[in-house]
């Protein structure tokens, strides 16, 4: 029908919507779209706002990123067409679908429905309110996946413009470098040394400009960046400098990544100095401060010590979790340190934790290896 130049009517698309849904031949339908772009008659086909959402949700499951584009460009020119309707029709994209596009761009690669989602969100909003930070974080992670550090970091700083002062907290905080920022952290560390020097020498750039812009929140990312490289002196040093250089207190996650740096390379007594200076300066510690100790105490073959945490983690206000307990149970039947073990065990039916077996660990724990092969 296309090929014949025929004008292809509503009806008949939603037809070949559902049946390349039903049959998984989603390319066939960016295809269908396609050349309906390319023809004069069909250009202006605009399927129904409902149909849309319906293809979206498909398109963002299977990862369809040209699909997931091409539906948003209707819902776009749906929402330019009630604008100017009369009286208007102000239609919004609700900003969960933005956020799930955005993630199937980064998972893609995709720059054009990145820039594309942001612009019907942009448009969605009219200005009346800023982006939620789940939005926020999806577009740094796909900027951050695909390798568009500045574009990343350009999407943190309005991040922290809008949401910088928030009140609406996970515990975490919404610029932990260990969840939300994540993917930046990733991103910085994924070709060593060179990277986080590379973003380092920027942001120290960028707090000389006018206006300065300097963030804890990158500095953070630097620093767990160093960690995830097994860099202890660049970590410690970008540390060092969040005051001496750029002028700004370390918060909770500054300490929290430089306890990981130190953890990871063993150094369990510097951690818990890092730990008790943060106390003694009055910053609370989270649940991944406390973690990341416990962590350092088991590298070191210390459960006694890794159940003092626990201890002051629950005196503290805060619940250990299940997998934290766990950790410290394979320890304990490690080292053969059963008394903490029936700690751990007590532990869990304080606070109704069902810690279950480790079948398939306790196996290869108890294998026995033979060197002899003749």
């Amino acid at each position: 029908m296309l090929k014949s130049g025929y004008m292809l009517s509503v009806t008949a698309f939603i037809g070949c919507v559902q049946t390349c849904v039903n049959n998984g031949r989603l390319d066939t339908l960016v295809s269908i779209i396609e050349k309906c772009k390319k023809t004069d008659l069909n250009k202006s086909l605009h399927p129904p706002w409902r149909v849309c959402n319906f293809i979206a949700g498909v398109a963002m499951q299977s990862d369809n990123s040209d699909l997931t584009y091409y539906v948003l460009e209707f819902m776009a020119k749906w929402i330019a067409r009630g604008e100017i309707a009369s009286p208007a029709v102000l239609l919004s994209v609700d900003e969960g679908l933005v956020v799930s596009a955005l993630g199937t761009a980064g998972r893609t690669y995709n720059s054009r429905l990145l820039d594309g989602s942001w612009a019907v969100l942009k448009r969605s909003l009219r200005q009346k309110k800023v982006p939620r930070p789940e939005s926020y974080i999806a577009k740094i992670y796909a900027h951050a996946n695909s390798g568009n550090l500045q574009m990343a970091f350009s999407t943190l700083q309005d991040f922290e413009v809008d949401h910088g002062n928030s009140s609406e907290d996970d515990g975490e905080g919404l610029f932990s470098p260990f969840y939300s920022l994540n993917p930046l952290v990733v991103a910085c560390s994924k070709k060593g040394f060179t990277t986080l020097d590379t973003v380092y020498h920027q942001l120290e750039n960028l707090s000389r400009a006018d206006p300065p812009y300097k963030s804890i929140a990158a500095l953070n990312c630097i620093i767990l960046g160093c960690a995830n490289v097994w860099d202890l002196d660049r970590a410690y040093q970008t540390f060092n400098d969040i005051n001496t250089t750029f002028g700004l207190t370390p918060n909770i996650h500054s300490y929290n990544a430089l306890i990981c740096a130190f953890g990871k390379l063993s150094k369990r007594d510097e951690a818990v100095k890092v730990f008790e200076h943060c106390i003694g300066l009055g910053v609370k510690p989270n649940m991944t401060t406390y973690s990341l100790l416990i962590d350092a105490h088991l590298t070191t073959r210390d459960p006694k010590a890794a159940l003092a945490v626990i201890d002051d983690m629950i005196g503290a206000g805060c619940e250990p979790s299940k997998e934290m307990l766990k950790k410290v149970r394979r320890r304990c039947i490690r080292e053969m340190d059963y008394q903490s073990d029936e700690k751990v065990e007590s532990l869990a039916r304080q606070f109704k934790i069902r810690m279950g077996t480790e079948v398939r660990r306790d196996l290869l724990f108890n294998l026995h290896y033979i060197t002899d092969y003749s």
